[in-house]
């Protein structure tokens, strides 16, 4: 227990030094949501109730970023420099290795809920029930693993330069496409039947629910975990297939 408390203790510092970590996972998402909250006229007859939706998408925004850039770019940095290689001969577990990357990983996503809840009631006064805040904490935190799945999926890449430019492709346009920049139903048709089936939107979808008075929906439930289970499928196949190389 005491090996894997300081792996866990050293991966949740190696996350917080990341610059990646504290721009996308921190400093974009609030900065946003200031913006569409504060100084951008969205149109809202309800102010209120478009202020507690944005907050769940720049936090659903903040873990989804860290989740696929922070420990993306993290995995094929390791590999590059050779320190999977160096930890192999080590008397780590890879077991111990594995679990202390994920428990680091939680972790911030846990931090960046906390700050972007806490932004959101300073800038505007957010007010939702303790029941409504942890939910939905709970379900950012658990919506996550499709992510981190991506993420893992994503480490596997050969540069760093070449996960960096993907991972931000897909951050990109998973956030836009899936409504947690502005609201799907102001997308083209097209794009709103697309939108619904990705992971992005149901990962949102179960956070705006919450904080509207209902529950995530049972189709968002399935997606994502459909999603989670062929990002873990490729990524077992890669590994499998780079270790027989």
């Amino acid at each position: 227990m005491r090996l894997i408390a300081m792996q866990c203790k050293a991966e949740m510092l190696r996350v917080i030094r990341n610059p990646y970590y504290v721009l996308w996972s921190l400093l974009m998402p609030i900065m946003f949501y200031f913006i569409f909250t504060k100084v951008v006229n969205t149109g809202s007859d309800n102010p209120s109730n478009w202020q507690a939706h944005y907050l769940m998408s720049m936090a659903t925004f903040s873990v989804m970023g860290s989740a696929i850039m922070t420990l993306g770019i993290r995995l094929v940095q390791e590999r590059t420099q050779g320190w999977n290689t160096f930890i192999r001969i080590t008397p780590l577990p890879s077991s111990v290795y594995f679990a202390g990357k994920m428990f680091g990983q939680s972790i911030m996503h846990l931090f960046s809920v906390i700050c972007i809840f806490v932004a959101g009631y300073l800038m505007n006064g957010v007010s939702l029930s303790f029941g409504q805040w942890t939910l939905s904490g709970l379900w950012i935190l658990a919506g996550s693993l499709p992510f981190l799945a991506l993420g893992t999926l994503i480490g596997f890449m050969k540069r760093v330069d070449t996960a960096s430019g993907v991972s931000n492709i897909l951050y990109m346009g998973l956030a836009v496409a899936g409504g947690m920049w502005m609201p799907l139903e102001i997308l083209p048709k097209l794009m709103q039947e697309i939108g619904r089936w990705l992971p992005s939107y149901n990962y949102g979808d179960g956070a705006w629910e919450i904080v509207s008075g209902g529950h995530p929906q049972w189709s968002s439930v399935l997606i994502l975990l459909g999603y989670l289970a062929v990002f873990v499928i490729l990524s077992v196949y890669i590994r499998k297939k780079q270790r027989a190389v």
